[in-house]
């Protein structure tokens, strides 16, 4: 599959790609495992058009996606100092979100995004990259695990008004 991919950085103008893969790959992954209320109410807030925008504007912040052909499939956000979701540590980079269409799962297509943003830490001479796991997603947290992540803290991560504990992961550079 990976002689087919295309890894593009995204701008203002694919705000509507980004909000599509957002709330198709988060339903996808958490629908089962929170209300139908509280997924909606976070889709709703968490990918709006303004919201988006607002991010991709960001020059602290940067997204990815993958496309394969024409769809796409996959996409990355990361987020430098100020745009962090916490530590606001100007020595490292944060990865947001790393999300794959379930249909594309088990290709690589995470490994190659989780690449991107080591290969932009590194050429910013940062000192490490971390990000939030749910405490609830063992196959993720062992991705992360497998890619060299230990776990440092945790935090709370809202989904509509049900808080969840994600556990704080990081990779040192």
């Amino acid at each position: 599959m990976e002689d087919f991919f295309e890894i593009r950085l995204a701008d203002v103008s694919d705000w509507e790609i980004l909000q599509q893969l957002g709330r198709q790959t988060f339903a996808e992954t958490y629908a089962d495992h929170n209300t139908p209320e509280n997924l909606a109410k976070y889709l709703k807030e968490g990918f709006s058009e303004a919201k988006i925008k607002a991010e991709l504007s960001n020059p602290s912040s940067m997204f990815y996606y993958i496309l394969y052909g024409e769809k796409a499939i996959a996409y990355l956000k990361i987020n430098f100092a100020e745009a962090q979701t916490e530590l606001n540590d100007p020595s490292s980079l944060e990865i947001e979100r790393i999300y794959v269409c379930k249909d594309y799962k088990g290709n690589g297509l995470g490994t190659e995004l989780l690449k991107q943003a080591i290969i932009i830490g590194n050429q910013k001479h940062l000192k490490y990259v971390w990000l939030g796991v749910w405490e609830k997603n063992p196959k993720a947290i062992q991705f992360y695990q497998k890619h060299g992540f230990t776990k440092f803290g945790e935090h709370i991560f809202t989904v509509g008004d049900d808080d969840q504990k994600d556990w704080l992961m990081k990779l040192v550079l």
